[in-house]
């Protein structure tokens, strides 16, 4: 990466949210209302919805840069405008639950959100895991655009992936997880620069990764990969060695 791309990234960190087009779905007056003052304080440009309907044509309008989006609403839930929102955009989508069981927070990820937090939640940690995502986002739109050896393929502006010639089918996180890999081909990653490639942030559990990466395994048998190219190097991390 270029001197001058690694200022841009360094000033776009300082920058945050600063100038971003953040949409809040949510249903919950009050919090539309403290999130919105949150990001407009930080210089964002907000735009609410109460429903999962209006929050889907607000996002056919302003192509947002970061969706904020509550999974208890009373037309459509989150999850169905989660659905919808992943057939059009991989804009980065940050859901907001009352549930802190584990289950919930895994079938948000499976999904296709991109972070979770729980209400009642604090406003400086939301703020950061949203300057996060968008700091993950600019990376990967400066990226080479495509990958390839001799087993997988990688489209990285469609976000496609392929191997062995068959889909992958891959979530939006199971693409970035795959993306970092195969930029670090035969190299060791711990499971905190895992966290950091693919999450934008090396604050999150550690287990993550480990569950994440039996599921980018998982898609590749699917595909009828056998031998899955990603090793587990016990005591240190994983490992993606390309085929000769």
């Amino acid at each position: 990466m270029s001197s001058g791309t690694d200022h841009d990234l360094a000033r776009d960190s300082l920058r945050g949210v600063k100038g971003r087009r953040v949409l809040l779905i949510d249903d919950d007056e009050d919090v539309r209302v403290m999130l919105r003052r949150l990001y407009e304080r930080n210089e964002a440009e907000v735009v609410e919805a109460s429903t999962g309907t209006e929050g889907l044509k607000a996002l056919y309008g302003m192509r947002p840069d970061l969706v904020l989006l509550d999974v208890a609403m009373p037309d459509l839930d989150g999850w169905r405008v989660l659905d919808r929102i992943r057939e059009l955009t991989d804009v980065p989508v940050l859901m907001l639950t009352a549930s802190d069981r584990e289950l919930e927070k895994v079938r948000a990820l499976r999904a296709g959100a991109d972070d979770y937090v729980t209400k009642p939640f604090g406003m400086q940690e939301l703020l950061a895991r949203s300057e996060a995502l968008l700091r993950r986002r600019r990376s990967a739109q400066e990226a080479p655009a495509r990958y390839a050896d001799s087993l997988v393929e990688l489209d990285l502006q469609a976000a496609e992936a392929q191997a062995a010639g068959r889909p992958l089918n891959l979530t939006p996180l199971e693409f970035r997880l795959l993306t970092a890999f195969t930029r670090n081909p035969n190299q060791v990653l711990s499971p905190d620069q895992l966290l950091a490639m693919a999450w934008g942030d090396s604050g999150f559990a550690r287990e993550r990764v480990k569950i994440y990466v039996g599921y980018l395994r998982s898609k590749f048998r699917d595909a009828g990969v056998d031998d899955v190219p990603i090793e587990t190097v016990r005591g240190f991390g994983y490992r993606y060695r390309p085929p000769e």
